[in-house]
């Protein structure tokens, strides 16, 4: 019986040490500020794309404890307290995802620049990536893309006028699977990106995809010159998605507006409706400053660097179900 034996050997765990190195010796080249947030709160994400792990019975509080999904509700508290830049590197939990990419437990490097647009946080984030996997001409050689246009480019298909039933005959969906995603459009865009454009992103290089549809929003500003779009990106190592970023959020009553519809998408889906952050909505009343922030699973940074498609390779420990 070897099940004791951790996942990964010393070596990875050496080359983890070397990359999470780079990372602070690049904020602090920034003058970006590493803080702490905590894992375990009484309030939960509302997004329909995001499911929280409950802690039910504790002896610390009556209510039911969530662990942390991410920092960054508490991390735009800070920036309202007038924290300059800051960046943060944390374990955070989601149910629900375990596979070759994905983990119900991973690290997170989450970071805000204060002042920064869109072009400004993308070749941030490139930057980032080039330096922590210490190869300069990845930030160089990036291509980007705006959503709509790498449709209409690949498919020949506009997401935005796109029919339910145009979408679903382009991923070639079955009878089950039309009826187990029935008209949710976004997770019928969700399924065509993944399947039939991302798979065709170059290996050798970076992919930025900006200006998603405002739909898919969430937390990120709609885009000053074009409101059907969002202020939104992600990055991809090839097909593997790298960083999730976005010009942030600032308007409370919107933000309420949108945690608004996403308890009612919840509801409609039959999915849990967590207790809403009211804290990050009081933040937000009392002056979040304009500001660019981005998630990276820093997991899926060392696959790229390991070259390895399968997330336990990089992990001293893999979620373990065995007793």
């Amino acid at each position: 019986m070897n099940r004791w034996r951790p996942s990964a050997g010393a070596e990875v765990a050496r080359t983890r040490a070397q990359m999470l190195e780079r990372v602070r010796g690049y904020f602090k080249d920034c003058g970006v500020l590493e803080v702490d947030t905590p894992a375990l709160g009484v309030f939960a994400a509302s997004d329909t794309q995001i499911e929280s792990l409950e802690v039910a019975d504790s002896l610390v509080c009556p209510r039911p404890l969530y662990l942390s999904t991410s920092p960054e509700f508490c991390m735009k508290r800070l920036l309202a307290d007038g924290y300059p830049d800051i960046y943060s590197i944390c374990r955070v939990f989601r149910d629900g995802e375990s596979g070759r990419r994905h983990q119900p437990e991973f690290t997170m490097l989450e970071w805000y620049r204060l002042d920064f647009g869109l072009d400004q946080i993308v070749s941030d984030t490139l930057q980032l990536i080039a330096t922590v996997l210490d190869k300069q001409s990845l930030a160089e050689n990036a291509v980007q893309y705006d959503y709509r246009s790498v449709f209409r480019s690949s498919l020949e298909l506009d997401p935005f006028t796109a029919s339910i039933d145009e979408l679903a005959r382009a991923c070639d969906a079955d009878d089950d699977l039309c009826r187990a995603i029935g008209d949710e459009r976004d997770d019928w865009l969700d399924l065509v990106l993944s399947t039939r454009i991302v798979p065709g992103f170059a290996d050798d290089r970076l992919t930025v995809l900006r200006h998603y549809p405002a739909s898919q929003a969430a937390l990120a500003r709609l885009c000053p010159a074009d409101a059907d779009v969002a202020d939104r990106f992600e990055v991809f190592a090839g097909s593997v998605e790298l960083a999730n970023g976005y010009v942030e959020l600032t308007d409370a009553r919107e933000q309420a507006e949108r945690i608004r519809r996403d308890i009612e998408n919840r509801r409609r889906r039959d999915r849990p409706v967590r207790p809403v952050d009211e804290n990050l909505l009081a933040a937000l009343k009392s002056g979040l400053p304009p500001c660019a922030g981005v998630a990276m699973g820093f997991e899926r940074l060392q696959m790229v660097h390991d070259r390895t498609d399968d997330i336990r390779d990089v992990l001293t420990f893999a979620f373990e179900t065995h007793t």
